[in-house]
């Protein structure tokens, strides 16, 4: 059926968490990994397109994420979500706001919102300033993330580098008087110039006023939770047919394997918690990695019973992961990584593993491309913003999910164990 929004994300697991949510109207989203290389087949009415742009060059995220819109444009879509991370991550340079003023020229639109809040998962904007919890940006551990350290908790004024026009804001007092107020307020913007305006939100009900007033926006972006009110605002009015409907959960054998690149506090803690909870683990070290290869730890794999549901993880604390990225340099101490874990993926599954439970974006873009994956089916949540999702890897039927670091609680390894063995 036509595309009724087209969705892109800037990291894989970002994608996932967006799916999630769209999908839990019930309406059916798929999820591409990458810009497909097809003409537009197939299509559900919510379409996401995942991409590995959130760290790259600008120049590069630009061009890719241009051929995502064209892509969706083609499958019939609109209305648009560019989709980031919770904790805007970025640099002075990008690729946020590069991104979103490419879209923007695309579709001949002067004027979009930025509203990255995600109150479930502790993420909420005020006067413009963007919290962790009760902790500013800024004094989160964001502010030691090795790729995009958050030292500004101010979204206008980490937007304004990165962008040619003007920045504005809509704050929670407009917010709070309803989707009427915030449209003139953000009409007034528009008419003074303002074409890229941050959005307050610190609860739920405030992600549906922002739903409501910018739902015929021909661009949205910000994080997952403000494209969540959505679908059922299309249902409401007959944009999105009543019909549109998601299909069934697979059966899946219970071999699993976890693997985890993620360095976030929360990431830490699961994996502590994982291993509290007796789980067979092997620890990668970039250093010894840059010695020895992946050999040791795919034979180690080999000898697992992964029905145990075993952990390969590279986590560890930032002072660890600075003395890595100082011995080896940042890009190849990550990508050694990232390789290695993507190496695990398929190892596990030419083994027997038919759940793949990965932690960290980087490491979910790497690993989905080592199995190949290139289109996904979203199906339960586990955590807010973080479902299982059903897909083809070498011939076989897989469950994969993919969790950006910070999200699911301590016991999420389990946990997702557990939600799919309930369905």
């Amino acid at each position: 059926m036509t595309t009724v929004l087209g969705c892109i994300a800037d990291d894989f697991t970002g994608a996932t968490d967006l799916a999630g949510l769209l999908a839990r109207s019930g309406v059916r989203v798929s999820l591409r990994i990458g810009v497909p290389s097809e003409p537009p087949q197939d299509t559900g009415p919510f379409e996401v397109i995942a991409l590995k742009s959130r760290t790259a060059p600008v120049h590069e995220a630009v061009a890719e994420t241009r051929a995502a819109l064209a892509w969706l444009r083609a499958a019939g879509a609109q209305r648009f979500f560019w989709k980031y991370c919770s904790t805007f991550d970025s640099t002075e340079d990008g690729n946020i706001g590069p991104v979103a003023e490419a879209l923007m020229d695309d579709l001949g639109t002067e004027q979009t919102i930025y509203c990255p809040a995600f109150p479930e998962n502790g993420r909420s904007i005020f006067m413009g300033n963007l919290f962790v919890g009760q902790q500013p940006l800024a004094e989160s551990p964001m502010k030691d993330h090795p790729l995009t350290p958050m030292r500004d908790s101010n979204l206008m004024r980490l937007l304004s580098p990165q962008v040619t026009r003007p920045v504005g804001l809509a704050d929670r007092l407009t917010v709070a008087r309803g989707a009427p107020a915030l449209r003139a307020r953000l009409d007034a913007l528009k008419e003074e110039g303002v074409a890229h305006v941050v959005v307050d939100a610190v609860a739920d009900e405030d992600l549906t006023i922002i739903a409501q007033a910018c739902r015929d926006m021909p661009l949205m972006t910000g994080g997952s939770a403000v494209a969540m009110p959505l679908p059922a605002l299309y249902l409401a009015d007959g944009t999105l047919p009543a019909g549109a409907t998601k299909g069934q959960t697979p059966d899946i054998a219970r071999e699993t394997i976890v693997l985890s690149g993620s360095c976030s506090a929360m990431t830490n803690a699961q994996v502590a918690a994982y291993i509290a909870q007796g789980a067979p683990a092997y620890q990668l070290d970039p250093l010894t990695l840059s010695q020895t290869g992946a050999a040791p730890v795919l034979d180690w794999i080999a000898a697992q019973d992964l029905g145990a549901a075993p952990l390969v993880y590279a986590t560890a604390d930032a002072q660890s992961v600075k003395s890595a990225q100082e011995a080896l340099g940042v890009v190849q101490a990550g990508v050694l990584v990232e390789q290695t874990l993507a190496a695990c993926a398929v190892a596990a599954r030419d083994a027997g593993a038919r759940r793949v439970i990965v932690a960290g974006g980087e490491t979910s873009g790497a690993v989905t491309q080592a199995l190949g994956v290139t289109q996904l089916d979203i199906g339960a949540e586990i955590a807010p913003g973080v479902p299982w999702t059903f897909c083809r890897s070498g011939g076989h039927q897989i469950a994969l999910t993919l969790k950006s670091g910070n999200f699911g609680a301590p016991t999420f390894f389990r946990d997702a164990q557990d939600r799919l063995d309930a369905l």
